[in-house]
């Protein structure tokens, strides 16, 4: 199976800000824990407006039966406890491939500066992944609470 380990649970990332506060505007049944929706920051951390519209999913073959609401839905349920060997092995090699090239980029030129290379490090939150890989602290979700005087 391929690797895949997340820096944030679906929860960190929706307490951060993800997906400009909307992405459940559809279902948010996939995220609910004990009946209750885990506290939704209605912006993103980095930078507003980097999500590509759903249409552009489902062109590209991203949107599956199992979760059509994407990665996310797919993610959290994933993180839940399902488990669907084809499916799972199919989004973590997207996973791999997009937290590689992203990551790799962010590091090299981010320079440890947050407001510099915004739109990239917003979309690797998207993916649960690290957003400040050239940042070098131990407790990346406390870092970035504190940093954006984040409460919660």
């Amino acid at each position: 199976m391929t690797q895949f380990n997340p820096t944030f649970s679906p929860k960190q990332m929706l307490l951060l800000g993800v997906f400009d506060g909307g992405y459940f505007n559809e279902d948010d049944s996939c995220i609910r824990e004990d009946g209750e929706l885990p506290k939704i920051r209605r912006v993103n951390l980095f930078a507003p407006n980097v999500s590509q519209p759903k249409q552009v999913w489902i062109d590209n073959g991203w949107i599956t039966p199992e979760d059509p609401l994407g990665w996310f839905q797919w993610y959290t349920r994933y993180s839940n406890g399902r488990r669907l060997d084809v499916l799972d092995a199919f989004q973590m090699k997207r996973w791999n491939s997009f937290v590689a090239r992203h990551s790799a980029q962010v590091k090299k030129n981010g320079l440890g500066n947050l407001n510099t290379r915004v739109r990239q490090r917003q979309c690797l939150l998207h993916w649960g992944a690290d957003p400040i890989p050239d940042v070098n602290v131990e407790n990346k979700f406390e870092f970035l609470l504190s940093h954006f005087k984040i409460s919660y």
